[in-house]
């Protein structure tokens, strides 16, 4: 979640996460080259502070390779695969091999590069060469893998606690609004409950009296009284039975059908339902709606409408089809399929894919979701 007051930190954009990394790794290796001419090695004790200032610029240099390999494979392969998942054991697993892994690219650029540069440097300062005899070889393999191992560890500890922190961070500031949204959404709620109230009466009145002069006017409102009973009553609950949602798909559809007569083609498969499977209220009827709105009142022709409902296991899979005119230049969606795909991330993240296709001459909506289970729902908040 982007914070405009702190775009250097939180943006997304490329500008910004360019001008982070490039400080973040710029001020690390100005640190690097400080701290080591400040504490040389004991090959480059006898160096002045800015002699030592002059090869820690190239050395330094080198050893930042391994250092941006941990890391950057920390950033975007450990934490969010398997840190934030909470696969602790292979995050553990992982983040062994890799510090094996940075300590062999270490001591590689130890014996090679920086090596050849340092020997370069000193024989051209012969009174700089060190008096000793040579290191065995087992001894320089092991400074060299953990010469720039160890500041590789640091560096990607601290940009992997810097990431976590930000990680939290913002879930944390999405929860917030995520609160403030549902309380807004409540209140909204609360206040239009009054009119659905007071039109659901007048409909039963309505209907009282045009029973016998208007039965089939009756029937129509008799179904808009059943559908606003299942708004006020049933969709206050988080979920409702699955089977229940559907008998409310098929009042309002045939409330539509009436309204077309036989100018309407629609055709409608649904399974038997188990009715302990649970859903989201009015989550399908928004698309529903746009076959009636895309699909019906704007084709000059006999208008057709296909819906279709599979079940496997706990997964539905919903596809629906209906045609359009080539000249129709609207896209489904509007208000209603936007807070549907806000519903589909907050209620169902990882467990939906929605595809809404608007090919020349119809289109194509198809959700699958992997619905609650009534046994599991209620164990999860006992």
């Amino acid at each position: 979640m982007p914070v405009t007051q702190l775009n250097f930190v939180f943006s997304g954009q490329f500008k910004w996460r360019a001008c982070r990394h490039i400080t973040f790794w710029f001020s690390w290796y100005v640190f690097q080259v400080y701290l080591y001419s400040f504490t040389p090695s004991p090959v480059l004790n006898k160096l002045t502070f800015w002699q030592r200032v002059g090869v820690n610029l190239g050395e330094s240099f080198w050893y930042m390779f391994p250092a941006l390999f941990l890391t950057y494979t920390l950033l975007y392969w450990v934490i969010p695969n398997l840190v934030i998942p909470a696969k602790y054991f292979k995050a553990i697993l992982a983040i062994i091999s890799l510090l094996f892994v940075t300590g062999g690219l270490s001591a590689l650029v130890s014996l090679t590069v920086i090596e050849y540069y340092r020997q370069q440097y000193l024989l051209s300062h012969p009174g700089l060469l060190p008096g000793q005899g040579p290191t065995p070889f087992a001894i320089q393999l092991f400074l060299a893998w953990i010469s720039g191992l160890r500041g590789s560890i640091t560096i990607g500890g601290l940009a992997a606690a810097i990431k976590l922190m930000k990680y939290f961070y913002e879930k944390q500031q999405h929860a917030l609004i995520l609160e403030q949204e549902k309380a807004v959404a409540e209140l909204h709620s609360l206040k239009a409950q009054l009119h659905p109230h007071f039109l659901f009466n007048t409909l039963n009145n309505i209907y009282a009296h045009a029973q016998d002069k208007a039965p089939v006017a009756a029937d129509m409102l008799l179904g808009l009284s059943a559908l606003l009973r299942y708004m006020l009553y049933s969709c206050n609950a988080p979920l409702v039975p699955l089977k229940q949602e559907l008998d409310m798909l098929l009042e309002y559809m045939g409330l539509e059908k009436q309204r077309y007569g036989n100018n309407l083609e629609i055709s409608v498969q649904l399974p038997v339902v188990p009715a302990e499977l649970l859903i989201a209220p009015l989550m399908i009827l928004p698309f529903i709606e746009n076959c009636f709105k895309h699909g019906t009142s704007d084709v000059l022709e006999m208008p057709w409408i296909n819906i279709q409902l599979n079940m496997n296991g706990d997964s539905m899979s919903l596809k629906i089809i209906n045609g359009k005119t080539k000249e129709l230049v609207p896209q489904p969606g509007g208000i209603g399929i936007d807070n549907v795909r806000k519903r589909l991330n907050l209620l169902y993240p990882q467990r939906h894919d929605l595809q809404i296709l608007a090919e020349e001459e119809m289109y194509i909506v198809t959700l699958n979701i992997e619905l609650n289970r009534k046994a599991n729902y209620e164990s999860a908040y006992i």
